[in-house]
This record gives structure tokens, C-alpha cells and sequence, in this order.
């Protein structure tokens, strides 16, 4: 049995390998070890399908997080043949969902559907016995989350999850750095991300006008450019994929 001075160790460990990662490959192996200290043999990460898909109204198409699996092959496949997402059985989360959800308790859920629970079945019979879905901060809706997943059912205890949580945090910041936002994106100019920014700050165009002290006709001028580079129709959405790209403060 690992004790918690064992566990802590090699947390401090797995946390100095995520500052020295140089791939990705190399940090979901060094991920993939920390988890089985908790027995969790597989790991799942990766987007889930966006609430506001702005891949429909934006004509470049967005960069995203990578989705990583080391379920079994034999799982993968059978998710594939039937048509469930790659990262089932991982839990479908809201964005108002903040804390890892087990998946014991998802599947008592009165919530949870016979069909998701049904998938809950099916991965039990192919290795995947029980696991914890731990939701991250996503850009642009695009909320991603972290499965860590028993293939014998130990349980996961408060310690455990406490730890695979700060885990997966630690590792979802550092491959989101290893993603370039702007790929494929025409730069804006610094006072069309000016007027941008004001915008995800719900202000008019003579409220925008004021602050920068140019004319609302300027200010509309810059923001159609802005419209216009990136193939978009709404000025939130512009904002809205401002932010995803980190050229200004989240607002959303």
C-alpha cells in the first residue's frame, strides 16, 4: 500500500517533469505513471463538443486540444463500431460543472440515461472497470476534461482524487501552451485588438469611441476589418474567438 508521504513524493516529481516537458508524448507518459499509483491504468483527455461551435461561422478553422487515449485497443474499437464519442465513457460535463465527478455516482445518477449507462456496461466487460471525469478550463466553450480509469475496482479515495485533479490540471496547462491558438489566423493590427477587447467588454462603438478618443465611425471601421480577416458576421464572436486566442482577458 503507498502511503501519503510516498504519494506526495511522487507528486512533487510528476510536477517537476510537467515544467521540464519538452512533448507531449512524454508528458502523458509521465501522467500515465503518476495515475497508477492510484491503480488507474488508462487516462482519457480532450475536448468535449463545443456549446457554441464557432467552427460553424468562423471560415478558418479553429485550433484545438489534442484528445489523447490509452484505453484499450479492443475499447477504442468497439467505440468506433458503434458510433460513441472517442472519449466515452468519459462523462459529459456543463459548464457549471466544477468538481471530478466518479463515475459510480454518475451511473446512480438519476440524470445518466439507460444508453449512457448501457456504455458504462460495455466498458466494464472490455477493461474499463470504474474511473473519475475531472473537468478543465477550456477556451471558447470547448470544455475539456481528464479521465483517469481503473481496470480492477480498488476505489478512489478523497486523497486520490485530490491528486489526480491537480494532476490533470498541471498537465492540461502545459499541453495548452504546446498549442498555437493564432495557427492559420491573420494578425490584427493594435487598435483593431483595442476595439476587440472593448467589445468583449460589452461596450458600443461610441462608448468605444470615447474611451480611445477616435470617432464611432472609426471604431466601426476597425472592427469590420476585424469581421472580415477572420470570416465572421457578429462582433461577439469576434470577441468571443479574441479570447480563445488569447489576444485579450477572458470575458466569457
Amino acid at each position: 500500500m503507498t502511503t501519503e508521504s510516498e504519494i506526495a513524493r511522487a507528486f512533487d516529481i510528476f510536477i517537476r517533469q510537467m515544467s521540464e516537458g519538452k512533448s507531449v508524448d512524454q508528458m502523458v507518459k509521465n501522467i500515465s505513471v503518476f495515475a497508477r499509483i492510484f491503480k488507474c491504468s488508462s487516462i482519457a483527455y480532450g475536448p468535449q463538443t463545443s456549446v457554441r461551435n464557432m467552427q460553424i461561422k468562423c471560415k478558418i478553422k479553429l485550433p484545438t486540444l489534442p484528445t489523447i487515449l490509452t484505453y484499450p485497443e479492443e475499447w477504442q474499437e468497439h467505440c468506433l463500431k458503434n458510433g460513441y464519442d472517442r472519449l466515452a465513457p468519459s462523462i459529459r460535463m456543463g459548464h457549471s460543472q466544477s468538481s471530478p465527478l466518479l463515475w459510480d455516482d454518475a451511473y446512480k445518477d438519476p440524470n445518466t440515461t439507460d444508453r449512457e449507462r448501457r456504455i458504462f456496461d460495455e466498458a466494464k466487460e472490455l477493461g474499463l472497470e470504474t474511473g473519475v471525469t475531472i473537468p478543465l478550463p477550456g477556451r471558447l466553450g470547448n470544455f475539456p476534461t481528464m479521465s483517469f480509469v481503473q481496470s480492477e475496482r480498488s476505489g478512489l479515495s478523497e486523497t486520490a482524487v485530490s491528486y489526480l485533479k491537480f494532476a490533470a490540471q498541471a498537465f492540461h496547462e502545459k499541453v495548452e501552451g504546446c498549442v498555437d491558438w493564432k495557427a492559420g489566423f491573420p494578425s490584427l493590427t493594435a487598435r483593431e485588438t483595442e476595439c476587440i477587447g472593448w467589445v468583449a467588454k460589452e461596450k458600443t462603438s461610441w462608448a468605444i469611441a470615447i474611451i480611445l478618443g477616435i470617432t464611432s465611425h472609426t471604431v466601426d471601421f476597425h472592427i469590420k476589418n476585424v469581421l472580415k480577416k477572420w470570416g465572421l458576421e457578429s462582433r461577439k464572436d469576434a470577441a468571443m474567438l479574441a479570447e480563445h486566442l488569447g489576444l485579450i482577458d477572458p470575458q466569457f
